[in-house]
């Protein structure tokens, strides 16, 4: 089945492999979308910006142009020689009585710089004010706009998450004017097709090479199984029927492995309520007599947990994950935990066991198909190589991860996550 490790040499004391440097507990959350640099958001910024900027030089330009105007206009042609001048507001309190033509004339100057001086502060703040709440609309305008415009990358988005899922058949299929968005579009419609095309052949491949492979071995099967019932037979032909038995058993253990992966790379569609508790009970109890006979303890609380999927899928995962955790296990004193539980928006399959050491490195490889640990070979009597790489092809087309951790103490923990 699927890789794990394999005992170290007798008498050797197995080394506590490094820890993880990451938590595949907690997984890393975005950010808020009002804090992510999106491209929205700064086109928003783009926009609003270069208004502002020229917003504030056209400020700049009215206001200088404003304050020589009213300099200019400020200037009396003319020469008061004497008057009496009565004031009718507080304005400028210098210009009261009789007063001589000098005098009179320095404080009417004065009086108007400051009235132009007041009116130029009038127009500034009253410009500010203005420029301030065209900015805002500017910004929010900006901000619809960026919206609208970036909406078919929106649209390319959620396609290729939906991809993402193991849906090749998703295609964007943007309408609208032959811009550049368009020409985006278009082009990753013609990816998925091909990729489309390539999985599809791929899985046929496998499906095909499979089913075709299971009639020569059931027949081998059957040949040997009458070679080994004959009572005529010497022990040498015995012993290499029985052999050669276990090589057919191997090999069709193999095809079996492939059929299920080639079926599992594919999102469900049919999906129907499934209690992980009764999956990982049936489980345990395909895999009882194996741990029986190796001494293994079989433990865990499995409390009812549903999700929607399928149920013979889910029940060769967990399947998988005991049997590894029963054959990659100590000699002595070895034991198998099996929970189920319910977390927040998931529910959880955990198995844990005791073994060697496994180093932290080389977890990710143990789900690559045909792949194990160094000390491993495939052709061990312990598996074809393909459990974990089942399990985790089940748990994606479930729109779920399967994670793996190295216990310090020797052996593994598997957290296999499915959404509610």
């Amino acid at each position: 089945m699927a890789s794990s490790t394999t005992p170290t040499g007798a008498g050797a004391a197995p080394q506590p492999p490094p820890k993880p440097t990451w938590d595949p507990r907690e997984p890393q959350r975005p950010a808020s979308p009002w804090l992510r640099p999106t491209i929205r958001i700064r086109l928003t910024l783009l926009y609003g910006g270069m208004f502002l900027i020229a917003g504030m030089v056209l400020l700049t330009i009215i206001y200088l142009l404003a304050a020589q105007a009213l300099h200019d206009g400020s200037q009396l042609p003319f020469r008061i020689q004497s008057i009496e001048a009565q004031l009718t507001s507080n304005q400028c309190p210098g210009l009261t009585g009789k007063l001589p033509s000098d005098v009179f004339m320095d404080r009417l100057s004065a009086c108007t710089d400051e009235q132009r001086r007041l009116a130029l502060d009038a127009l500034l703040r009253r410009s500010l004010l203005a420029l301030l709440g065209l900015a805002v609309a500017a910004f929010a305008f900006g901000y619809v706009m960026a919206g609208r415009v970036l909406s078919p990358l929106g649209r390319i988005t959620r396609t290729a998450r939906q991809v993402a899922g193991s849906d090749l058949h998703k295609r964007i299929e943007l309408e609208g004017p032959d811009d550049e968005l368009k020409e985006l579009a278009d082009t990753f419609d013609e990816m998925l097709d091909r990729l489309d095309r390539a999985f599809a052949a791929q899985q046929r491949f496998v499906a095909n090479a499979s089913h075709e492979l299971r009639t020569p071995l059931a027949i081998n099967r059957t040949l040997l199984e009458v070679q080994l019932s004959d009572p005529e037979a010497s022990p040498e032909l015995q012993q290499l029927g029985k052999t050669l038995l276990a090589t057919n058993e191997r090999s069709e253990q193999l095809v079996e492995g492939l059929l299920l992966l080639a079926r599992s790379e594919n999102e469900l569609v049919d999906r129907k309520p499934v209690d992980l508790a009764e999956v990982a009970s049936q489980a345990l109890e395909q895999a009882r007599t194996e741990a029986e006979n190796k001494g293994i303890e079989l433990r865990g609380v499995r409390q009812p947990t549903y999700v929607q999927g399928n149920g013979v899928l889910l029940e060769r995962v967990a399947l998988n994950l005991v049997q590894n955790a029963v054959r990659y296990n100590l000699r002595e004193g070895g034991w198998v935990s099996v929970s189920t539980h319910a977390g927040p928006g998931e529910a959880l399959l955990v198995v844990e066991n005791t073994g060697p050491a496994v180093p932290a490195y080389e977890v990710d490889n143990l789900f690559e198909p045909f792949r194990r640990l160094r000390s491993e070979r495939t052709g061990s009597d312990k598996g074809v190589g393909l459990g974990l790489s089942i399990v985790r092809s089940v748990a994606r087309a479930h729109g779920g991860t399967v994670t793996a951790v190295p216990r310090e103490d020797g052996g593994m923990t598997m957290r296999v996550s499915l959404p509610l």
